[in-house]
Order: C-alpha cells, then sequence, then structure tokens
C-alpha cells in the first residue's frame, strides 16, 4: 500500500473509473477460466495455499457444523495474478464474485445491495501464514444511504446503523482510498469531547466512549465523515455496493506488497508469492446492544501456556475494537457473569476446535442479539515460554506426538526463553527511588530498558545507530511495524492482550506493556506524562512485560536459569533422542567449558588460544616475545608464557572431563598483539613534541626518553610487520610454519596439562587443530614437528592420553584438496566465518556495514550470507570437502565452528552433508540442539 495519501488516492480513482456497473476491467488474456472464488462448503483446513489461513479455517468450521456466517473465499492465486498483470482482475474472477455473493445471498436471506433487505459483508485479508495486522479488512461493506435506512427497520435500532455507517466510511476511506486516518479520528474525538462535556466527565477527552455516543452524535459524525470523503477526493462515498465491493477487493489485494507486509515477511521469512486470500463473509454484529458483543479468545494463555480460556471481550461492539485496541476490554472469564449461555457455548467450541486441530487455537467470535457466530479460527501466534510448555502439555494429554513437540517449537523460541529479565533487587531499588511510573496489561513477557521514542521512524533510525528504544504510543497501528522491529520493547496507552501491540510483539518476542492507561502519551510532544512526572523523547524508561509495569530510568537485567526452564529441559531431552549431529561448544576458559556443558553440549569445538594472550597479566610478555629478533631471542618469552598456557589448558580440559576438547594453535597475525601502528605514531609525535619542551626548559627528561625509545622500538615492530590485508597473511599455520617455538610451546603446554590431568585420575581428551591450512604439506609439516613435541612430553610424563590432530578448513583451496588433507588430518572443522569471505571475496565487517543489506533488499541474495549459510557457494565446497575426504579416510570427523554453527537454516545443511558436529557459542547450544532434531525429523520425512 503506497505510503503517501495522495498517490494512494489517485489510484483508487483511477481504479474507480475504469469500474464500470463495479466491475473491474478485466484481463483480456485469453485463456481457460479457471475457479477463483470458493464458497466456504468447498473448502478444508488443508487448502491453506490456496485459501489463506482465515480462509481454510472458515471452511473447516463450516465443515464441521459450526455457527459460521454464509461466506466465500477469492484465492491467493487471484492475488499474485492481480500483481503481475497490472492490477487487474484476472478473467473470470469477478464473474465468480457475483455468483458467489448470489449463493451467500441464499444461504443469509438477504441481498447484497438491497433496498429492503440488504446484506452486508466484511471483506478481510487470509494468508496462508498469520500476519497479524498486516493486511487490510474492511467491515460494514454494502451499506449507503438507502440500505442504511433498511437496516434502521429491521433492527429498530438508528443509533446502531448510523454506527455501522460511520465506521464503513471511516475503514473504506483509510484502507481503500487512502485518507489520512487520524483525519476521522479527530472528527470522532471532537464528538466524544462534546458529549463528555454535555455528560459532566471530569476529563471528557479521555473519559468519553464512543458506546456514550447518541444517535444525533452519530448522524453528525457520518456527516462529517462524508464531508471529510469528498474534500480529501473530490467524490462522494460510494453509493453503489458493488464498486465498494469491486475496490475493497484490490485494496486487500494490494495490501499484499504494502510497506508494513513487505517487512513483516522479511522478519519472519515469509516467501513474496504466496498471496493473500480474501475472504468475502456475511457481517454480524456485535454492536446491536448489550445482548451483542464482540471477542478474541486463545484456547491457551498464549503468554504462559497455561491451559485455560485467554481472551478479551466487549459488549456492544465490533471485532475491529478489540483488536486494534480502540477500547480496552473486558477478560473473556467475565463474559461468563455477563453471557453465561454464549461462554458455555464458545468454551465447548474452542475445546473442540483444539482437539480437532491438535494446536492451541486463536478464534473470534461475535454475539449478535444472543446467538453466538464464529469468525476465525487459526493457529495462536505465543511466546517462547507458551510455545514449549503446551507442546509439552500436549504430549502429555496425548494430542500430539513427542516428534511432533520438538518439530513445533521454533528455534527463536529457545533464545527468546532465555532472554534477560529485570533483576528482582534493581526493580525494588527503582521502585524506592520513585522510579515506579504505571502498570498496564503484560501483554507480551520479557524486560527491557531503552529511550523512549514516539514514533515509529525514529526507531529505526535509532536502532541503526545502535541505541536501545522503547516506543510509546497511545495506540500501534499496522504502519508501526517496522519502528516495533526495530525497539527492544512497547507500551501503549490503550489496546489490550490481543491488540495488534500485543499480537506483534508476542510473536517478535518483545516484551510489550499494552493498556497502560495510567500514562497520557503525546505523540506530537514526543512525550508521556504520569502523576504529574513527564517522560520526554530519549529518557531512559524500563518495561516489564511479564508483569505489566513501567518504571522511568534504567534497571539491571538478568539472564534466565537454564536449569530452572523444566519444560526446555523436556523439549530438549526429547529433542537430543531425534538427531544424528553431536552439538558442541565454542570455549576459550574454563567458565565458558562449564557454562557449555550445562546447556548439553557434547565436546569443545573452538578453543581460540590467542584470546588468552590478550590477558592484562601476561600481553607484555607476548609482545617481548614478539619483539625478539631471533627463535633464541624469543625462548625466554616462551618459556615465560608455557607454564601460563598449561594452566590455561588444565582448566578447560578439566572442565571438559571426558570430552573431545578441540584447541586451535595461535591463528590470528602477531601484530594484533601490539598497539595499532596509528596510536603508537601518535604517542611517538607526542613525546618527541613534550622531550623538545622539557629540553628548552631545562627539564629532566630521561623517563619520557626511556618511554619514546620504547614506543619507536614497537612502532617499528609494528611497521615492518604490517601488512596489505593481514588476514590473508603471516598467519595460522604460515606462522607456526616461519616461527614454530610458538606452537610447539603451545603443544607442550596442552599435553603437560594433559599428562596431569590423566595422573590426577581425569580423562582429557584434547584435539589439536592447525588453523588456516591450504596445502597439505602445511599441515604435514605441522603435524610431524608437533607430534613429536606431544609424544615427548608423554614419554617425559610416563602416560599416554587420548589426542587427535585435525585442522580448519577456511579457504576454499583446503576444501578443494581435502582428499589430499585427510591423509594427515583426523578432523575437520570448517571455519564457516572465513570460508564464506574467501569464498565470496567479501570481508564480512565491510560488506555487512555496506552493501548486503541493499543486496537482500533488492533480492540479489535471499540472506546475509555471514549469518545464513551460502548453500549453493560455499556449501557445495563444504559437501564437496566431505565427500572427498572420507573416500580417503571413512572415519574422518568433520565439524563447524563458525556463527553459522548456531544458525538452524545452516544447521540442517550441515546435517544434510553428514557432519558429525556443530559447534556454537555455549548459549546457542540449547538452538542447535534443537535444530540438530528438526533437521533429523525432517530428513526422515523426506526420505519417506
Amino acid at each position: 500500500m503506497p505510503v503517501k495519501t495522495k498517490a494512494k488516492s489517485n489510484s483508487r480513482k483511477a481504479a474507480v473509473k475504469a469500474s464500470k456497473n463495479g466491475k473491474s476491467k478485466i484481463s483480456n488474456q485469453k485463456s481457460k477460466i479457471k475457479k477463483w472464488v470458493l464458497l466456504s462448503k468447498e473448502g478444508n483446513k488443508d487448502m491453506r495455499d490456496l485459501l489463506g489461513g482465515k480462509g481454510a479455517g472458515l471452511a473447516e468450521m463450516t465443515n464441521a457444523g459450526l455457527p459460521v456466517p454464509p461466506s466465500f473465499t477469492i484465492t491467493t492465486e487471484a492475488c499474485n495474478w492481480y500483481s503481475a498483470h497490472g492490477n487487474q482482475f484476472p478473467k473470470g474472477m469477478w464473474d465468480q464474485v457475483v455468483e458467489a455473493m448470489k449463493k451467500t445471498e441464499r444461504a443469509a436471506g438477504k441481498k447484497f445491495g438491497d433496498a429492503k433487505n440488504p446484506l452486508l459483508v466484511s471483506v478481510r485479508s487470509g494468508a496462508k501464514f498469520s500476519m497479524p495486522g498486516m493486511m487490510d479488512t474492511v467491515l460494514n461493506l454494502g451499506l449507503d444511504d438507502v440500505t442504511m435506512q433498511a437496516v434502521i427497520a429491521q433492527t429498530g435500532n438508528e443509533r446502531f446503523a448510523y454506527d455501522a455507517y460511520r465506521r464503513l466510511i471511516q475503514m473504506f476511506g483509510r484502507i481503500v482510498m487512502g485518507i489520512d486516518g487520524k483525519k476521522f479520528d479527530a472528527l470522532l474525538d471532537e464528538a466524544k469531547k462534546q458529549r463528555g462535556m454535555q455528560l459532566g466527565k471530569a476529563n471528557p477527552e479521555k473519559d468519553t466512549k464512543d458506546t456514550d455516543l447518541t444517535t444525533d452524535d452519530l448522524k453528525e459524525v457520518v456527516a462529517k465523515y462524508k464531508e471529510l470523503y469528498k474534500n480529501e477526493l473530490g467524490e462522494d462515498f460510494p453509493q453503489d455496493p458493488h464498486k465498494q465491493l469491486d475496490l475493497a477487493i484490490q485494496a486487500v489485494f494490494g495490501s499484499w506488497m504494502g510497506k508494513r507486509a513487505v517487512d513483516y515477511r522479511r522478519l519472519n521469512k515469509i516467501p513474496d508469492n504466496l498471496g493473500t486470500a480474501v475472504n468475502v463473509c456475511t457481517m454480524v454484529f456485535g454492536n446491536m446492544g448489550d445482548d451483542s458483543g464482540t471477542g478474541v479468545a486463545f484456547t491457551r494463555d498464549p503468554s504462559t501456556g497455561e491451559d485455560d480460556l485467554y481472551g478479551e471481550f466487549l459488549i456492544n461492539a465490533q471485532g475491529e475494537d478489540v483488536v486494534a485496541g480502540i477500547r480496552t476490554p473486558m477478560k473473556i472469564a467475565e463474559m461468563r457473569e455477563r453471557m453465561p449461555e454464549m461462554y458455555h457455548q464458545f468454551r465447548e467450541i474452542a475445546r473442540k476446535m483444539e482437539k480437532h486441530y491438535r494446536e492451541m487455537q486463536d478464534l473470534e467470535f461475535t454475539v449478535e442479539k444472543g446467538k453466538l457466530y464464529m469468525l476465525q479460527t487459526r493457529t495462536g501466534k505465543r511466546t517462547a515460554r507458551s510455545a514449549v510448555k503446551i507442546a509439552v502439555d500436549m504430549v502429555e494429554q496425548g494430542l500430539i506426538t513427542k516428534k511432533e513437540a520438538v518439530q513445533r517449537i521454533d528455534p527463536m523460541h529457545v533464545v527468546q526463553l532465555l532472554a534477560p529479565r529485570f533483576d528482582d533487587a534493581g526493580k525494588k531499588a527503582a521502585t524506592e527511588r520513585g522510579d515506579y511510573l504505571a502498570s498496564g496489561i503484560n501483554a507480551s513477557p520479557g524486560a527491557a530498558t531503552g529511550m523512549a521514542v514516539f514514533d515509529p521512524d525514529t526507531a529505526d533510525e535509532w536502532n541503526k545507530q545502535g541505541k536501545a528504544v522503547i516506543l510509546v504510543r497511545y495506540e500501534t497501528a499496522p504502519d508501526d511495524v517496522h519502528g516495533m522491529y526495530a525497539s527492544k520493547g512497547i507500551l501503549t496507552q490503550h489496546g489490550g492482550a490481543t491488540s495488534h501491540a500485543a499480537v506483534v510483539a508476542r510473536g517478535a518476542g518483545l516484551p510489550c506493556v499494552a493498556g497502560c492507561e495510567e500514562i497520557h502519551v503525546n505523540e506530537a510532544a514526543k512525550k508521556f506524562s504520569v502523576n504529574g512526572r513527564e517522560i520526554a523523547q530519549g529518557d531512559y524508561v524500563s518495561i516489564d512485560g511479564t508483569t505489566g509495569q513501567v518504571f522511568a530510568g534504567k534497571i539491571q537485567t538478568i539472564n534466565p536459569e537454564f536449569e530452572q526452564e523444566t519444560d526446555l529441559q523436556t523439549i530438549l531431552g526429547w529433542a537430543d533422542e531425534f538427531r544424528r549431529l553431536q552439538v558442541w561448544a565454542n570455549g576459550d576458559y574454563p567458565r565458558d567449558a562449564v557454562r557449555a556443558r550445562a546447556f548439553g553440549a557434547q565436546g569443545i569445538g573452538l578453543c581460540r588460544t590467542e584470546h588468552m594472550f590478550f590477558e592484562t597479566e601476561r600481553l607484555p610478555i607476548v609482545r617481548q616475545m614478539i619483539l625478539a629478533k631471533s627463535a633464541a631471542e624469543r625462548q625466554p618469552f616462551l618459556d615465560q608464557l608455557l607454564p601460563i598456557q598449561r594452566g590455561d589448558f588444565y582448566g578447560i580440559l578439566e572442565a571438559m572431563d571426558g570430552l573431545p576438547t578441540v584447541i586451535r594453535l595461535i591463528d590470528p597475525p602477531l601484530h594484533e598483539f601490539l598497539p595499532p601502528f596509528e596510536e603508537l605514531l601518535t604517542d611517538v609525535t607526542k613525546l618527541k613534541e613534550q622531550i623538545r619542551y622539557m629540553e628548552r626548559e631545562n627539564v629532566d627528561f630521561s623517563t619520557q626518553k626511556q618511554e619514546l625509545a620504547e614506543k619507536e622500538q614497537m612502532l617499528h615492530a609494528v611497521e615492518s610487520m604490517r601488512e596489505a590485508n593481514p588476514m590473508l597473511g603471516l598467519r595460522g599455520c604460515r606462522l607456526g610454519i616461519t616461527m614454530p617455538e610458538i606452537t610447539k610451546m603451545q603443544v607442550r603446554a596442552i599435553f603437560e596439562a594433559a599428562c596431569q590431568l590423566k595422573k590426577e585420575g581425569k580423562d582429557p581428551r584434547p584435539e589439536v587443530m592447525i588453523p588456516l591450512v591450504g596445502f597439505v604439506t602445511e599441515l604435514k609439516n605441522q603435524r610431524e614437528i608437533l607430534e613429536a613435541e606431544a609424544k615427548q612430553v608423554m614419554a617425559d610424563q610416563g602416560i599416554e592420553v587420548e589426542y587427535k590432530f585435525g585442522t580448519m578448513i577456511e579457504i576454499p583451496r583446503a576444501a578443494l584438496t581435502a582428499d589430499e588433507i585427510a591423509e594427515y588430518a583426523e578432523f575437520c572443522s570448517f571455519g564457516t566465518n572465513d570460508l564464506t569471505q574467501t569464498a565470496l571475496g567479501a570481508s564480512r565487517d565491510d560488506s555487512e556495514r555496506g552493501y548486503l543489506q541493499k543486496y537482500i533488499e533488492m533480492k540479489i541474495i535471499p540472506d546475509n550470507p555471514f549469518q545464513v549459510l551460502d548453500r549453493k557457494g560455499v556449501g557445495q565446497l563444504m559437501e564437496l570437502a566431505v565427500k572427498n575426504g572420507r573416500r580417503v579416510n571413512q572415519n574422518l570427523d568433520f565439524g563447524a565452528c563458525g556463527e553459522h554453527a548456531g544458525e538452524p537454516q545452516s544447521i540442517a545443511f550441515m546435517h544434510e552433508i553428514g557432519q558429525n558436529y556443530v559447534s556454537c557459542s555455549p548459549f546457542r547450544v540449547p538452538v542447535a540442539r534443537l535444530a540438530a532434531a528438526q533437521a533429523a525429523l525432517g530428513q526422515v520425512t523426506k526420505d519417506k
């Protein structure tokens, strides 16, 4: 949907001119007319590709005999045709719409556009995958000046008729014709303010609800809406219901490629070619009085997973009032008191739907004058905690199998479940110092701190600048989605647990506090106030989506205790039963190893020894070792580093007792351990100036002179080591070959630590990784030298330890010659970060800051190749390496230890090519365990 109102209006005007008797221009392409429209009774739940989720749900409920208003669905194929052929309906589609409308009229006992007994319909989007609030819906279609009078005569409720009419003009004007919705809102707000003043309300603007408006008030609103419509578009609101239908269908089709829908699909990796269906459904009205109402409910709590109805309900309202957060609704449990018969009927239907689908359902319903109607059933969006609990409970209840439970959990749910929460002491301190501000509805769990921003564009911009933000809105709209995704959390003044803000936040794993009526949001002034206190844009706020609390300032967050997540432990235990890939972890210190084992790691796949060299107390020794001009000069410093490294390796091997521990020998260029050239040059220049000044002033500068000599020595050393492209320079095995004394010291330290542990009754299993091998002769050289050192240590210690020597495959030549490498390697680990850089000829840091995002937006590439493995390029190198390496050595182990080893799509590929393990950061281990199981189960399904 175009962003600019005028452009959208012009496109709709053109559509109106092209429309004759309510019929859009039809494509003249001569082709066999296919079925573009299906009645609900013609579909079923398995037709989501064609009917979308909403259409398939309506069909399934209709066939199950539930009280569903008569309806029909225009297929997703029609939407794709429309988009691909210059926004034209496919041949025969409109005729099928007219025919389906006639059948719907007979089923409803009413006629569309009839002056005495009019049928009113809703036109709603519905894609295969739920995209809440991302596309368009128009209600009360078919109302005009004539049919409205018929509705009044039929219902005897003039107020209801005018309320329905003003809603149609507002929705049609905003959604279909592109008029700024705030202009309609301003007119309605003014009417409510005037009514509130007459009712003597203390705060007319805030306290007056739309239900307070009288019939005369609504008549005046309708008149002003019509006037606004004509002023904006230069034409009257359409009085032909078929023209309304035509343009509404176009609007829903067009919304599939609207910005918010496209943004949502990008984030959730939903293809653009699926299209949306259009559901045309007989209107039923929840705004016909106190015996009517509307609601949205989940068969289980979408935040916690508790097995009980969860949702909201409004008396005398239409469904849009609930999902848009226009009025703050009551909890579904209150419906039991207000409408007990309807509540129990709805509860039985909810149970039936969940059992039928074997999945938690998101249901929409309306009660019209004491009669219940079901409008939608779909799989409900849920939080990570809820998803895991529901899956475990459904297995225990016999609804699904353990395999199904494992397959239902999105790996990102594991990430979200282990997300930070506020420290209790921090919350208590914030309350004591008066920073507690208000409480709202705990719409999506989690905790977040950030700077308050009041519009989505600023949120998006600040996020790109690296700022943490909390998006604060009066209420969110679908157009806000890009700002919501850019935020750490969301706070709204209005809305409930099923409002747009809540649904989007839960799906994205963002904390959300909705319906926080205690605050007053002034979006124009970019601030909100509460109890005399103001929070301006840029001020820090903290929100707790689990409790609904809002605080001023920052609050410290803490990570959840993995061991206490019993339902997650259960899911991961089941996952372990099905996966083939082992999951190891990257860890450089004993604390990393302890954490990795707690998360279920089966080994350490990458221990980077160079990280140990950067520690403060040893860095001076490392620098002196680097500055040495010969091996003989270097040896004393290596002798100092040996016991330090031995202690390092002792700690990590002890922590991983009984499990393999891959230790990569020093990899980066030596100059990385020295100060940057530019920094040294600046220091030398400043020291020279200082010495000259001190010399003029006859001040002793002997200390400065000594410092200058040291700095100049360091500067010359760094300058001599500078390389045009250091990542492809003297590093890895090249360093070990040219300075073997360094890597020999490391291997000695590894095996002395291992031997000591073995003597203590432990089971150390070191695996020595030789990095950056491109030629098999490099590996042969290093293995012979280093293995001889290892054997000498074991001979000196009088004890043997289990060990392996292997390499990291991180340049294409190593992958292409894996058959040669297999003769000297006992394991190979893909360093996918560098392998991607060298295969693509792209710097990860530079390209991610530069062109990659543009490439993704332009669909030149589907994903960032440094986040999701490039299967066709890098993946082909990996697959070839595994195949050729195992041809020479069938017992050769293959792993991966780059960023991709914790990414689900990449893990699936690594499973497919037959790797033995993946190694990721400790915190990604639970994700990898689940992803590896899902890869195995997917493979089983494909094989069958």
